[in-house]
């Protein structure tokens, strides 16, 4: 039987190859619009995690996380970060712009670094401060070279970095989070879906799309406990390197795929953003090793960590 570190890892890439493919989905709802597929999303994604606390005996829990007003507003901002992302998303894609949604999630690892420094008065290395040096430089040849502003890319850095950042004051475990998010979401979904879409609505109209729709639910959370797993047996350091296969399965099926336009500019740009991650993860390695060598120190009796 593989060992548990290789079970965290074989999560790790099942996790990532569902979001890094994902576009493919979302791209055969391309005739519904990103408003209607991010209700039912929400909606599906509800009863799929509801389903698992059920099943785990855990329901419960929402609950409690929500008892308290300052929690629920914690879990609330959470639940609008992350349902702006997943609409520019799906907006990306239908849209024809995937490899600026691959661009975004590139760039996210080194927006949440700048997150860290503004909001909770973290330090940066000086390869670090490099990386992000390289980051910005890198949006900015872009939008020269475009005539606009990535904006797409830009919205999903910076609220999948918030998501990150609100996760940091909720006490409960991924699952129960995400649905307690899904849970204030709905109502919201619900009545757009009733007031806003209402008989127009491509849900029941036929088979192929009605099971698109509900598939959501599934293709939302599996990833989400792939994920959680795999945080749990294998080293950070690991799960953020091959977090990176997301992104750059997006971008092979923007290029590849749906032969989205792949300019010189584009060419410098996703250089300048894999020698910003390349500086950026050979930083988090030393620093996870120093951590390592000082708690291993610290365990020796009469070792004295200076």
């Amino acid at each position: 039987m593989p060992s548990s570190p290789t079970l965290g890892v074989l999560a790790m890439l099942g996790a990532c190859t569902i979001w890094g493919l994902s576009p493919l989905y979302y791209k055969l709802l391309a005739h519904v619009p990103p408003l209607e597929v991010l209700s039912h999303r929400t909606l599906w994604s509800l009863v799929f995690f509801a389903g698992v606390l059920l099943v785990q005996g855990r329901l419960a829990q929402i609950g409690h996380l929500l008892a308290r007003p300052k929690r629920a507003g914690i879990v609330l901002l959470a639940a609008l970060s992350i349902s702006t992302n997943w609409f520019f998303f799906i907006f990306s894609v239908q849209t024809g712009h995937a490899m600026q949604a691959s661009l975004g999630y590139y760039i996210f690892p080194l927006v949440a670094v700048m997150i860290g420094v503004v909001l909770f008065g973290e330090r940066l290395s000086l390869l670090k401060s490099l990386a992000v040096g390289l980051a910005t430089l890198a949006v900015l040849w872009l939008s020269r070279g475009l005539g606009a502003v990535p904006w797409i890319s830009l919205i999903l850095a910076m609220t999948f970095g918030m998501y990150g950042a609100l996760k940091r004051g909720i006490a409960a475990g991924p699952v129960v989070s995400v649905t307690a998010e899904v849970l204030l979401l709905s109502p919201i979904a619900l009545a757009w879906l009733f007031f806003a879409v209402g008989a127009d609505g491509v849900y029941g109209t036929n088979w192929h799309d009605t099971l698109l729709l509900m598939v959501s639910g599934p293709l939302t959370g599996m990833p989400l406990i792939l994920f959680s797993a795999a945080s749990r047996r294998v080293e950070m350091a690991t799960v953020g390197l091959l977090q990176y296969l997301n992104p750059t399965l997006q971008f092979l099926c923007a290029t590849l795929v749906f032969a989205e336009p792949f300019t010189p500019a584009h060419a410098i740009t996703f250089a300048l953003i894999w020698t910003a991650l390349a500086l950026y993860s050979a930083e988090a390695l030393r620093q996870g090793r120093a951590a390592r060598r000082a708690s291993s120190s610290a365990s020796v009796p009469g070792t004295e960590v200076t």
